[in-house]
């Protein structure tokens, strides 16, 4: 992806659920976060290594173990908790999501930075935003970082996320994807997963194939949905 020469973001699928990690940060000064590490930790980690980044700080864009590790059903998922056994960095986590990152994970309070829909992070003279987009999970997020936004599992490519699960909520996705529709249409949109026939699309893009980003009426939104 070509985007600002003083970024770096990196798309890195992983696992065996299609997910997507990234890496973004500062060309200048080299710092980077990881956003939703979880999988194979080691193998970023590498990555981060080989290209001779300084990793600074964990984003997580909810808590569900195949974005963050942990266990569901059978499953055991390396994330977190083993990043920061090998590189102690605080993971930053919307204020409403603590409590289940900390529950699937098993890190503690001091490993996690709360953070509110418009903070900001600074990696070098690179600026993240975080967005509250819940709808997902209660305090899902996205990182806008210039013209681009990683959107975890609240807007992917071609569809949105599920919200059918517990904590999730039909209404507040629908206001969720509204408010990144409204986002610039120049802006790259960076899934949670490769669920769709390209990785990234601009949003103008998305929008074309996207349904749920062309609805602007709640009813219709609920009807669509199933609730």
């Amino acid at each position: 992806m070509t985007l600002h020469e003083e970024l770096i973001i990196e798309q890195v699928q992983i696992g065996p659920m299609q997910n997507f990690a990234y890496l973004v940060g500062s060309k200048l000064t080299r710092e980077v976060a990881v956003v939703d590490p979880a999988w194979d930790v080691q193998a970023l980690l590498d990555l981060i290594n080989e290209r001779d980044y300084k990793l600074t700080a964990a984003l997580v864009t909810h808590y569900h173990p195949d974005h963050c590790g942990g266990s569901f059903g059978q499953n055991t998922v390396a994330g977190v908790a083993e990043l920061l056994e090998l590189n102690p960095v605080k993971v930053y986590t919307h204020k409403l999501e603590a409590d289940g990152l900390k529950k699937v994970t098993g890190i503690s309070d001091s490993d996690m930075t709360r953070v509110d829909s418009g903070d900001r992070l600074k990696l070098g003279d690179v600026e993240v935003e975080f967005l509250h987009t819940p709808g997902h999970t209660p305090g899902s997020q996205c990182f806008r970082v210039k013209e681009t936004l990683v959107s975890g599992d609240t807007l992917f490519v071609d569809g949105c996320g599920r919200v059918d699960l517990p904590g999730s909520d039909t209404e507040d996705m629908y206001h969720s994807i509204q408010k990144l529709a409204a986002l610039p249409d120049e802006t790259l949109l960076l899934p949670g997963h490769n669920y769709s026939s390209v990785p990234h699309a601009t949003m103008a893009e998305a929008k074309k194939i996207n349904t749920y980003m062309r609805i602007n009426d709640l009813e219709t939104w609920k009807t669509l949905m199933g609730g």
